[in-house]
């Protein structure tokens, strides 16, 4: 009988993977353990092994294509077996859910607005436009007209202040202003209702009832889209005017290209508004060319301005899209969870390094592998870890887990992202073993070879930036951890030792703490004795 093979979870993170190669095709003979396929995982490329005997029937993945965990991958079965049942059997699954998240999509809108009838009512609402590609909403920063005013198409009706500029809304109704629904220095969403132009007397008021009730039936599906209009009532459908491209400075009669507020503001205070420069589109002259303006000033930056013939195009703007990886998807949303799920608070110290060093310098003389600065600090934080046992520590929710062994993960830069592999009761290993085990697992990270063992399973973690030539920086937690400590580069400072001005290595770390976890006094602590281990390294093996 044919069995379905599926995408396994080949690590505690995984969500899809994505097939780099398969090893068999269809016709294939496969015996159990054999390797049908390499998948890559958010963290390594893994080998995919068939745990039946028969024949490859039926290939659903195509190589590079990506597939959810549990999605559908092959079928094996007996030579010559019909798969025509099962296929559509899968087939038919996937209709099932996609027909049930679409169904929604399909129901009729009802509600007040297709049981009103507003073909009588000439007016039209004047919503808040999208003037720039990331505004939500807007502010009115100035009505030019009022309730009761003629208002002719093309008329400006209002001052918008934007989230990138101060720009005019513009009518394209001919009509008295029935009704203002924002008041100046007030904000709108996109979308929103901001007046209504009609007829005098018509019943604009079943308009604004209409609007509500026409969003909240949008919010309450989700925003899906209704029918269409009919032509009868598009006289008073919802208008959404748009912004009129700004001219350049002045016209070909030579007018001014300025916003009426603009105008009026350099009336007042006697400017003659041909001298200010303009900052808006295309250089039209607004309200903070105005205020900004310095009479006498102008003349000095046209000089300029002619001293000097600015080219017109100076650059091309151009871009790349990349495919994200698996393991960059996977990276984004752990981190993202860690940041704004776990309450991070920050702790900085220096830690003067000269004995350090020393240490350093005739260990390598004698030690079987060069041991290099990262290797020292690991060392001391697992001992210091072994001391403040608080740091070492989960958030479960309702509990808090202690842990008494010390496994320490190493941040690893790789071509994708970040892997995390670990080093496992750090505490107990001499520094040579930690040096030889940390190389192994950087060259493991980097080939892609790591295994699930290698990176679960860490209760606390370093990441090292000091060969960069940073300083000083702040980390993410790595979950499930409380800590993380972020290590800057050993940097030559003045410091000030037994009453005299010397030059000594310094290198400042930062540990990054779950508040829910590890109060501040806790992780001072455990900073306090990871600076004696580390000022003092002798104190390491003891």
């Amino acid at each position: 009988m044919a069995e379905v093979i599926r995408m396994p979870k080949m690590s505690d993170t995984m969500e899809e993977g994505v097939i780099a190669t398969w090893l068999k095709k269809v016709g294939d003979e496969v015996k159990s353990g054999d390797i049908l396929a390499e998948v890559e995982t958010d963290k390594a490329t893994m080998e995919l092994e068939s745990y039946e005997d028969g024949v490859l029937l039926y290939i659903g993945i195509q190589e590079k294509e990506s597939v959810p965990v549990d999605g559908v991958i092959a079928i094996i079965g007996e030579k010559g077996e019909k798969i025509d049942d099962l296929l559509t059997e899968i087939q038919s699954g996937a209709t099932a859910v996609q027909s049930e998240e679409g169904s929604t999509n399909q129901e009729p809108v009802t509600g007040a607005e297709n049981d009103t009838d507003i073909s009588s009512i000439n007016a039209s609402v004047v919503s808040m436009p999208k003037m720039s590609d990331t505004m939500t909403e807007g502010t009115i920063a100035s009505w030019l007209k009022k309730e009761g005013d003629e208002v002719k198409s093309g008329d400006i009706l209002a001052e918008v202040e934007t989230d990138k500029a101060t720009m005019e809304l513009e009518s394209y109704e001919d009509g008295t202003l029935l009704y203002v629904g924002v008041k100046e220095g007030e904000s709108v969403a996109v979308d929103e209702i901001i007046a209504i132009i009609g007829e005098k007397g018509a019943d604009y008021q079943t308009l604004i009832k209409l609007h509500k009730s026409k969003n909240v039936s949008t919010e309450a599906t989700e925003a899906k889209p209704t029918a269409d209009v009919d032509s009868q009532t598009a006289p008073a459908t919802v208008s959404a005017p748009t912004v009129a491209p700004s001219p350049v400075v002045t016209d070909t009669n030579g007018r001014v290209k300025a916003s009426p507020l603009a105008k009026k503001l350099a009336q007042e205070k006697g400017y003659n508004i041909a001298q200010i420069h303009g900052s808006g589109d295309h250089g039209r002259i607004i309200k903070r060319d105005v205020e900004a303006f310095v009479p006498g000033s102008q003349t000095a930056v046209a000089s300029e301005a002619q001293a000097m013939a600015l080219p017109k195009v100076v650059g091309e703007e151009s871009f790349e899209e990349v495919q994200v990886s698996q393991m960059r998807k996977i990276i984004a949303k752990r981190l993202a969870e860690s940041k704004f799920t776990s309450p991070h608070f920050y702790l900085t110290m220096e830690i003067n390094m000269d004995k350090a060093v020393e240490a350093r310098k005739s260990m390598n003389e004698i030690a079987p592998v060069k041991i290099s600065f990262n290797d020292i600090v690991l060392k001391a934080a697992a001992v210091a870890l072994r001391q403040h046992p608080k740091v070492n520590s989960s958030w479960l929710g309702d509990k808090i887990r202690i842990n008494h062994h010390i496994h320490v993960g190493v941040a690893v830069a790789v071509d994708e992202g970040l892997l995390v592999p670990v080093v496992r009761f750090a505490d107990n290993k001499s520094l040579a073993h930690i040096s030889v085990e940390v190389k192994e697992l950087a060259k493991k990270a980097t080939s892609k070879q790591l295994q699930p063992q290698d990176w679960e399973g860490n209760t606390f973690t370093i990441s090292n930036l000091g060969m960069f030539g940073i300083e000083e920086f702040t980390a993410i937690i790595n979950p499930p951890d409380a800590c993380i400590l972020a290590i800057g580069g050993i940097k030559q400072t003045p410091i000030v030792k037994d009453g005299q001005m010397v030059v000594g290595n310094v290198m400042k770390v930062t540990l990054s703490c779950d508040h829910r976890v590890v109060d501040g006094v806790v992780g001072s602590s455990f900073l306090q004795t990871l600076k004696q281990l580390l000022e003092d390294p002798v104190r390491i093996l003891v």
